[in-house]
């Protein structure tokens, strides 16, 4: 289903620099890890864990001020539950294995390349133009927590080099999104307030006709006639 453009010409979305914090975070944990490779498991386990409740909390945060703007903030907020019971697991089990650890890490770069992909499909709907970038990036997460899973010394690399690219990638995906959600805030500020109102206005009526058929208990055959 194609979302509100009315929406977003004439809602603003808050906090827009939250993704970008996160993505910053991503980055710097994942350049760490390739840096520090021989740093013990307990230590780059707390790593995780921090940065993983410091991201969950914070697009936790981003999902529930944005749920009037924004049509998919339950798949942010869904995420965000996730990323912090992955990071309060990891914080409460410090001493895993680095194959347990990617696992973790695995599984949930799997579930955030996919929100990236679901994202970007969003802004495709919405006109962005490059959508087709963010896309991309969340195909290479996915692929990156895939092998992560299913077969992390892939091509002769370590756990070590998959999870710091995994990471890599996330990071900039967010920043990239932070970016792209900055340009869709930028739009209501340029716009005449009476000309956000007749929007508003359409929109509202447009919903009001969409909803007609199901308040009056019909259904509709693939020739669009009435059924009682």
């Amino acid at each position: 289903m194609r979302k509100s453009i009315f929406k977003t010409f004439t809602e603003t979305i808050k906090h827009w620099y939250i993704p970008a914090i996160v993505g910053s975070i991503f980055i710097a944990v994942g350049i760490y890890t390739f840096a520090s490779p021989a740093t013990s498991y307990v230590a780059l386990s707390i790593l995780f864990s921090l940065s993983f409740l410091f991201a969950g909390l914070s697009e936790i945060s981003f999902s529930l001020t944005n749920r009037n703007e924004m049509d998919n903030w339950g798949w942010m907020f869904t995420f965000g539950v996730l990323t912090t019971v992955v990071g309060g697991l990891l914080l409460a089990n410090p001493e895993v294995s680095m194959l347990t650890l990617s696992f973790y890490v695995g599984f949930l770069i799997i579930f955030r390349a996919i929100s990236a992909i679901s994202f970007s499909l969003d802004l495709k709907d919405y006109g962005v133009a490059d959508w087709g970038a963010l896309m991309a990036l969340g195909i290479i997460g996915l692929i990156f927590g895939v092998l992560m899973v299913w077969k992390p010394t892939f091509a002769g690399m370590t756990i070590i080099v998959w999870t710091g690219l995994a990471f890599i990638t996330t990071g900039i995906f967010s920043l990239y999104l932070s970016f792209k959600l900055k340009k869709l805030n930028e739009l209501p500020q340029k716009m005449p307030e009476d000309l956000k109102i007749r929007l508003r206005d359409l929109q509202q009526e447009i919903n009001e006709v969409n909803k007609a058929p199901y308040r009056q208990g019909k259904t509709y055959d693939h020739d669009h006639e009435p059924k009682p």
